[in-house]
């Protein structure tokens, strides 16, 4: 079996003086569904092209459907080619990385799947491939554990010194403390903590692994990254679509369970944390866990005064009618899922006693916005013409999505005679200072440290588990309390009105999402 070939890299970063992917076969379950084809062959292309991947380095896709090899390597060709996140496809170099991609039809609930998958697996070793493997689930959770179980009972998780055996989990880590606890026992069972990889494609953004960069790299920041300077933190993270065909799965979750069990209070951690003795695994991920165990799980009648859920109903979305949450295919006509949450946490621990952190996620909201803006406290006099309380507060800005960037207010006098004053911005722009293709997507980033064996930008065992032992109060507290009228928001705004009340009776606001620019 022949190396892949290394072409002169065609997208973002080069490969100089980088460490590459440890030599594997990557074995994705679910290898035929939209993950795979919108994610992850994409990011898989681009290491290669950039040079990242090692030159033993195979693709062996599981799957239930029937086709050949030649048919899923056509399959995701397609899908490589079509993909907004590859840059610079050519049929040139795919012809070089296809080889080394294939295919094995297995059904997971059967167990006799499991030594016909190790015997291919064996047989692309005697072609030339790698003894190791990477083992990704891209399949819905419930299914995880029957691969887990198979892979342990054919010897498939054994990891020695000529060889090594890793699994990556994708989301939703369980749907609550009991069952991500289970989640969690039953793939201890198979494999290592070091050898697990539970991954949020968040963290492999750019802006997310920069946030470290700018607290902790930067003597401007961190001395005042406290309560004594700082008023209240927000995290927002919309979009202007709605569940799309993903309503069976939606119905299921929401958007407590689909994104601030995960996403939003990763972005929490990490705003928040103390600074790791060094940027690697467990030193990162420790400090995370502290923020998480410093929040204490909220009674019912704190869950009735410090969150808000919402349902979008027909509204106008970038000038088109949209139909309601209830009306879209697949959704119970009385359904009282949510497709918003706001929830007002607080960090209690030396650093952020009395800082409340807001957190806000929706779908059909007016436009795609995931930003984070820390909010400083006002001035304690005014020395200036105008009132002191028209002159805006000092407020830091990381975009993590569309416009990725950072950006800091302050104020400024205005020309003139007169001393009047005005709000102006510094703004960092990620396409500006780097060029528009700079950086690796999410997934190829944290396929590249799954290889590597670097678990820095994965989340551990007890971080899983932290995460619900705050999110699984809520969802028991909504259980007993009564729901909102739903729907409470119209598709295309900002959400429903309840969550500016949340943050009004502190004195605070939200971040105007409508406007443009934000600021």
């Amino acid at each position: 079996m022949s190396a892949i070939v290394q072409a002169t890299p065609v997208v973002r970063a080069t490969s100089s003086g980088v460490h590459k992917g440890d030599p594997c076969v990557l074995v994705i379950f679910g290898a035929t569904g939209d993950l795979a084809k919108r994610k992850l062959l994409p990011a898989l292309y681009d290491l290669a092209a950039c040079g990242f991947l090692a030159g033993q380095f195979d693709i062996l896709g599981v799957g239930r459907n029937q086709m050949s090899t030649d048919e899923f390597r056509t399959m995701m060709k397609e899908a490589a080619a079509s993909s907004k996140d590859t840059k610079g496809f050519t049929d040139e170099f795919w012809a070089g990385f296809g080889k080394h991609v294939h295919y094995f039809s297995g059904t997971t609930s059967e167990p006799a799947m499991y030594p016909a998958l190790a015997a291919q697996l064996k047989k692309l070793q005697e072609g030339g491939a790698s003894a190791s493997n990477l083992f990704y689930l891209s399949t819905p959770a419930s299914i995880a554990p029957l691969i887990l179980e198979g892979l342990g009972a054919a010897g498939l998780n054994k990891s020695d010194s000529s060889r090594w055996s890793r699994v990556i989990v994708e989301k939703p880590f369980g749907r609550d403390l009991q069952t991500a606890q289970e989640l969690n026992d039953q793939v201890l069972r198979v494999f290592r903590e070091r050898e697990i990889f539970r991954i949020d494609h968040y963290l492999g953004k750019e802006t997310v692994q920069n946030l470290l960069v700018f607290r902790f790299g930067n003597s401007l920041f961190e001395p005042i990254w406290n309560r004594n300077y700082i008023d209240y933190v927000e995290i927002t993270a919309g979009e202007p679509l709605g569940v799309e065909a993903r309503a069976g799965f939606y119905e299921e979750t929401g958007a407590l369970r689909d994104m601030v069990a995960n996403h939003i209070l990763q972005l929490l951690t990490l705003t928040a944390m103390e600074p790791p003795i060094a940027f690697e695994a467990d030193a990162v991920r420790e400090q995370k866990v502290q923020v998480l165990r410093s929040i204490h799980p909220m009674t019912v009648e704190e869950v009735a005064a410090r969150t808000v859920r919402g349902q979008y109903g027909p509204g106008n979305v970038n000038g088109q009618k949209v139909p309601g949450y209830r009306d879209e295919k697949g959704v119970k006509p009385g359904s009282t899922t949510e497709t918003f949450v706001a929830v007002e946490f607080h960090v209690d621990n030396w650093r952020w006693a009395g800082v409340p952190f807001y957190v806000r996620t929706g779908k059909r909201l007016t436009k795609p916005i995931t930003e984070i803006v820390v909010h400083l406290k006002r001035t304690p006099q005014a020395l200036f013409a105008r009132p002191a309380h028209l002159v805006q507060p000092n407020a830091v800005s990381i975009r993590i999505q569309p416009d990725e960037g950072i950006s800091m207010t302050f104020v400024a006098k205005t020309p003139g005679t007169q001393m009047i004053t005005n709000t102006v911005r510094m703004d960092f722009n990620y396409k500006s200072a780097f060029g528009s293709d700079s950086g690796l997507p999410g997934y190829a980033t944290l396929l590249l440290d799954a290889m590597r064996g670097d678990a820095t930008l994965f989340t551990r065992r007890d971080e899983v588990e932290s995460q619900w032992r705050l999110i699984t109060p809520i969802e028991d507290a909504w259980a007993e309390l009564p729901a909102p009228q739903f729907p409470n928001y119209p598709a295309g705004t900002a959400g429903p009105t309840a969550a500016e009340a949340l943050v009004h009776r502190n004195g605070h606001e939200w971040l105007d999402i409508s406007m443009e620019g934000n600021r």
